[in-house]
């Protein structure tokens, strides 16, 4: 019983950030192309990448996608 719970705790407390990820509304605009992008959704901006739609192991609840990037690497190593 008590590696059970002491697993429930750590499934809980990893996946706290991204549970608790606030979002942003991003007004509609148009492109200097003259193409519309409606309005949509993101993480608010904070010092950490986990808790990104974008990041590996999270799921964008309003698209259902799932990340892709891994947080744990730094952005701009990418090519």
């Amino acid at each position: 019983m008590r590696k059970f719970i002491l697993l429930i705790t750590s499934i809980i407390l990893l996946a706290s950030p991204a549970l608790a990820a606030k979002t942003v509304t991003v007004k509609p605009y148009i492109t200097k192309q003259g193409v519309y992008k409606p309005p949509s959704y993101r993480t608010a901006p904070n010092a950490t990448k986990i808790d990104n739609f974008s990041s590996k192991g999270n799921i964008n609840p309003y698209t259902g996608k799932t990340g892709t990037v891994d947080a744990f690497k730094s952005y701009s190593s990418r090519k």
